[in-house]
């Protein structure tokens, strides 16, 4: 017959091993992928609509995601960030690849900027890239002017960006999941909210049913105590 005990340690082992592994396969996660894609930060929330098009109306807030792809970014979409030698990256544009990269004019700690490259050149060695997001001006896929590049519309200096300022390149879009840290971002009170809606979730799930079980069982062992406790006192 098992020890109450030794009942109690196998129930709440039951209960603890699904968010051991949950928590084991996030950290894994997290470790693996920046490993797997050569990135110290290979995801990352898109903050603005400059990449959406057509730029308009619906770019900046969460109607966007309902706007069709093609190929650009939105609002609030988590993209993942692949770390490349800046020599493969592709300038074949419109086909070319969205990068993410540390403004010039900018310290780095500066949040990323998210655009495609439009154009490339070297000066002493060094590549530099003309960058414009899709949405910004001429809509992509329409060749834009030199002026239009970020270079001269953001920065002003001509000067593209430098290829030790390349972080990465998007290799895939993930819509609608950015907007949760966007929301933290804006809302202190949101994480708090979240994990308690959390712990309501996993006490509803694994502790709550384990009260139950438990209840009948109780009451079994308080009516043998007292069938008993009747047969010493007849």
């Amino acid at each position: 017959m098992t020890a109450p005990a030794e009942t109690k340690r196998t129930s709440y082992t039951k209960m603890l091993l699904p968010v051991l592994l949950v928590a084991v396969l996030l950290v894994g996660f997290f470790v693996g992928l920046p490993l797997l894609l050569n990135n110290s930060t290979p995801l990352r929330v898109v903050e603005s609509g400059s990449m959406c098009v057509p730029y308009g109306r619906f770019c900046d807030d969460f109607l966007s995601v309902t706007h069709e792809f093609n190929a650009t970014l939105h609002k609030g979409d988590i993209i993942i960030i692949q770390g490349v030698d800046p020599k493969t990256i592709s300038t074949d544009y419109p086909n070319s690849d969205i990068i993410v990269y540390q403004r010039p004019d900018l310290p780095l700690n500066a949040t990323p900027v998210v655009h495609r490259v439009v154009d490339v050149y070297q000066e002493d060695g060094v590549l530099y890239f003309q960058t414009k997001g899709d949405g910004n001006d001429t809509p992509y896929p329409a060749t834009p002017s030199s002026a239009e590049y970020d270079s001269n519309h953001i920065w002003h200096t001509g000067k593209g960006v430098p290829e030790d300022r390349v972080l990465g390149k998007v290799v895939m879009r993930i819509p609608y999941f950015g907007w949760i840290t966007l929301f933290l971002q804006k809302n202190p009170w949101g994480l708090p909210l979240i994990i308690g809606v959390v712990l309501l979730l996993l006490a509803l799930e694994f502790v709550l049913p384990e009260l139950k079980k438990r209840k009948p069982q109780t009451q079994q062992n308080d009516q043998k105590a007292a069938d008993t406790l009747s047969d010493f006192t007849v």
